[in-house]
């Protein structure tokens, strides 16, 4: 039997009651795929960091996975991260997802409002608070951060997260390939060693596959996005259309080394877990 590498699953705070009472369901189908762990977002400047921490116990409630929040230091303190990360470590977090977050409309990188101003400052907190207590993670651009002014600065904003302590990255979504292999080899040519995995965005949509690339900066290939737009009365035809593309996108990554894959579930469990459906059958084929 072929072994496929690690998985996880991102989940963001449920918006509404109803939204609240699926999401168990939710994580309870998504652990049947026995995820490495569950990743948790929250909204800009900390606002849904509530709702974070509840998400957190609903997934260590309904499968006792292990879950990682999303922690963002714009517009936040010292004293209100360390808060937090106490918090996480009372409740038995063991990862971070170590993030700068949304600059608020109003400002700009240069003026990033709180005593945080980029991820890897972040990091080196984590580290300087709680040592090596916590794995973190931190966020990769294949395709370029859209706020960055050129992939070498990007590149070098990377290169202080990991310097400052980061134990992984995980990258933003993509479609071509070719941008992550890239992206890996040049870190490898600058002796960055920390795994990398691929953030894999299933289509379901036009309308939100091309609402989601363009909000951070990800290439949608014209082909897709022509056969896409074609589909979009047709839900079966685009969804089944969507499935084969990412499988063949999660296969050449994993060919080419990737050391696993994190889905963006947008708290829904039927198209990430039919991609790994696609993704075992061809490595069950392949044994």
């Amino acid at each position: 039997m072929t072994t496929l590498p690690p998985i996880s699953f991102e989940l963001f705070p449920p918006r509404t009651p109803e939204a609240a009472a699926k999401l168990p369901d939710v994580v309870c189908q998504l652990a049947e795929a026995k995820p490495l762990y569950f990743s948790v977002t929250h909204g800009a400047g900390g606002s849904d960091q509530d709702g974070t921490y509840e998400t957190l116990l609903t997934v260590a409630r309904s499968c006792g996975a292990e879950a990682a929040p999303h922690l963002t230091c714009i517009g936040s303190t010292r004293q209100k991260i360390g808060s937090l990360l106490d918090r996480y470590r009372e409740a038995g977090v063991k990862r971070i997802v170590a993030l700068r977050g949304d600059l608020p409309a109003t400002a700009y990188s240069s003026a990033a409002p709180g005593e945080f101003h980029y991820a890897n400052e972040l990091v080196a907190f984590i580290r300087e608070e709680h040592d090596d207590h916590f794995k973190i993670e931190v966020a990769a651009y294949p395709e370029m951060h859209p706020q960055a002014p050129n992939a070498d600065a990007d590149f070098d904003n990377f290169r202080r997260k990991v310097d400052a302590g980061a134990d992984g990255a995980i990258t933003q979504l993509f479609y071509n390939a070719d941008a992550y292999v890239d992206f890996v080899e040049r870190c490898q040519k600058a002796g960055i060693k920390i795994p990398i995995t691929p953030g894999i965005m299933p289509v379901t949509g036009f309308a939100n596959t091309v609402r989601f690339c363009a909000g951070c900066g990800a290439d949608l290939p014209r082909w897709i996005k022509l056969r896409l737009e074609a589909l979009q009365d047709d839900k079966s035809a685009l969804l089944d259309f969507g499935l084969a593309v990412v499988s063949r996108l999660c296969e050449t990554l994993l060919k080419n080394g990737a050391p696993g894959l994190h889905f963006y579930t947008i708290n829904q469990a039927d198209p990430s877990l039919r991609l790994w459906a696609n993704l075992s059958i061809a490595a069950e084929a392949r044994a």
